[in-house]
């Protein structure tokens, strides 16, 4: 509403300015086009005092007064080209500045346009339903050159997909015969059919959607920041513009003075910036929430990572079952499993894999974060999970490798055992950190100390915190010292969410689709690559660099073109024209953060 209302502005002053312009010079009406520009004029200077207020209002000090004072200003000393110009600044510079940030936010906007509507369900016929009417389970078919609706797993054959609104990652991705395939993607050249494994709202894309809508919700907390600067700046305005006045004796020299203070700098440069580095990172496959959160990610002292789907490539496989004497391998996997099936953790995952198609019913399923899963199967309560989950009053001889542990009515079963494959971009991921500048990296997991050290030394990892609940992990993170502060953590499943509430900015590995780790963090890293950290931490970097640059480069401009006119060298209409160029100079300038240098 307000871009509208910054657009008929700028038309209204347009249509006047060519009407007094016509009366002037074709009518020879001096007169009558003063006093046309003179209303309008005041009626903009009265709306833009009721906006200022507004924002007095709010906590924040704007730099309106400067451009109000200035409209006055040369009204009253009878300047109204001039007036008129500045004006045109005024306005133009709102319009330019909704255009400015809807260029920078393009590419946030292509993920809402590009929102999947319909699908084609199979039956005995194909038809074309509602995308929200899919259920999981449903058959469907996605054309060529069609979004895929919601997630789902590919049936038979091949696929190719482009997944670049999801991840950034340009190649196209060819899909096999039972793989995953994500909301989103657009088909290539041949028609394939899928299992819908979630509904739309559950989906990866409407996942991403609702971050996109909080990212743009979410105001910027760098502009306040700006804000600051307009205390100082304008004091320092209406200084120059006095002591030109009293010294010269001529009221002229105030108002050529104002008329060169142009607020745009402040008004326009860091939330324009800001917007501009969210959309670059959008490009790289990282969706930033908010601008808060760059200006925080670029100050970074420390970095916190899970080790399990993060370290990790998170795809364990069940490497040994080893039961006791009393029970058999079979049952011990298959007591697991069933207990697990529902599970989303990656070692229930891991050991449904592992197990027979064909598993026995389960009631009464219950999972404790950080412990395990119990439940009722076939009469007798089964736990599997950590040890002391599983058996609390006992000691369990424990494995030195990541093992899942089992009872049954409180009798020990045994254990399944697992390995993990390092991410092949772990080590670079560290190394690029620390090209940074930032030092300290820390690994937190809930694995053993001599399983997390181990994982921890071959990436590069100095500080290791292992056989960490969830609230361990909390309370690791708020000792910090504040030297080691801001901290960043990254993770990617249920168990990391309130550690990544706590950071002062949490990095979600959100490619495999961890709801509440996505909703929880200050950004969602959507391509399955941990170097992407690297990528956001520069991309911020950059661009808090190009906001301060954009507005201490405006001010000094400002700045001297006061001084220059306080002498009475610059005319007024010349003043407001050079007023025109510093504000373009400035958005221009601030638009750099969407460029390539940000990630290079």
């Amino acid at each position: 509403m307000q871009k509208l209302a910054n657009y008929k502005r700028l038309w209204l002053v347009l249509i006047v300015a060519v009407v007094a312009f016509g009366l002037e010079f074709g009518a020879h009406q001096n007169g009558i086009a003063q006093v046309l520009v003179t209303v309008l004029g005041s009626l903009i200077a009265l709306l833009m005092f009721i906006d200022m207020v507004k924002t007095l209002r709010s906590g924040k000090f704007g730099v309106d007064l400067l451009a109000i004072t200035a409209v006055i200003a040369t009204l009253a000393i009878g300047e109204y080209r001039a007036a008129l110009i500045v004006l045109l600044m005024l306005t133009g510079g709102d319009a330019l500045e909704d255009y400015a940030a809807s260029k920078a936010n393009s590419d946030l906007k292509q993920l809402l346009e590009n929102s999947p509507q319909t699908a084609h369900l199979l039956g005995e016929t194909t038809r074309e339903i509602p995308v929200d009417d899919v259920q999981i389970g449903d058959h469907l078919l996605v054309k060529p050159g069609e979004v895929v609706p919601v997630d789902g797993t590919l049936l038979k054959g091949t696929a190719t997909l482009d997944e670049s609104s999801l991840t950034g990652e340009s190649r196209p991705i060819d899909k096999r015969a039972g793989e995953s395939v994500m909301s989103g993607a657009v088909n290539g050249d041949a028609a394939f059919e899928f299992v819908a494994d979630r509904q739309a709202k559950d989906s990866q894309y409407q996942s991403i959607i609702q971050l996109v809508k909080q990212a743009e919700a979410q105001p910027a907390h760098f502009v306040r920041m700006a804000d600051r600067y307009a205390v100082p700046f304008t004091i320092l305005a209406y200084v120059i513009a006095g002591t030109g006045w009293i010294v010269s004796g001529d009221p002229v020299r105030f108002a050529q003075v104002l008329v060169v203070a142009s607020p745009c700098p402040l008004i326009l440069a860091a939330p324009i910036a800001l917007v501009a580095g969210m959309s670059r990172a959008s490009q790289s496959g990282i969706i930033v929430k908010t601008g808060t959160t760059l200006e925080k990610l670029a100050k970074v002292k420390t970095v916190a990572f899970d080790k399990t789907g993060t370290i990790t490539k998170g795809n364990l496989t069940v490497t040994a079952v080893l039961p006791e004497p009393e029970t058999t391998a079979a049952e011990l996997l298959t007591l697991a499993a069933t207990t697990e099936q529902q599970s989303n953790h990656i070692l229930a995952r891991a050991i449904v894999a592992a197990a027979p198609d064909t598993l026995p019913s389960a009631t009464a399923l219950t999972e404790v974060t950080g412990g395990g899963v119990q439940a009722t199967v076939n009469g007798r309560l089964v736990k599997a999970g950590k040890a002391d989950f599983v058996m609390p009053a006992n000691s369990i001889t424990k494995s030195a490798v990541t093992a899942v542990y089992v009872s049954a009515d409180d009798h020990y079963l045994g254990r399944i055992e697992f390995a993990d494959e390092l991410r092949p971009e772990a080590r670079q991921t560290m190394s690029g950190l620390h090209q940074l500048g930032i030092r300290n990296l820390v690994m937190i997991s809930g694995d053993r100390q001599p399983i997390a050290e181990k994982i921890a030394k071959a990436v590069g990892i100095d500080e290791v915190h292992a056989d960490c609940l969830p609230e361990d992990k909390i309370k690791v993170l708020a000792t910090l010292s504040p030297v080691q502060r801001p901290v960043a953590m990254v993770g990617d499943g249920v168990n990391d969410a309130p550690s990544l509430v706590t950071a002062d900015v949490g990095l979600a590995m959100g490619a495999s689709g961890a709801t509440a780790a996505s909703e929880s963090a200050d950004a969602v890293i959507m391509k399955d690559d941990l170097s992407r950290v690297v990528t956001a931490t520069t991309i911020a970097r950059y661009t808090m660099k190009i906001a301060r640059q954009s507005v201490l480069i405006g001010i000094a401009i400002c700045t001297i073109l006061m001084l220059i006119a306080s002498f009475g060298v610059i005319p007024t209409i010349v003043g407001a024209l050079l007023q025109e160029v510093v504000d373009t100079v400035t958005i221009l300038y601030a638009l750099r953060a969407r460029s390539q240098r940000a990630v290079d």
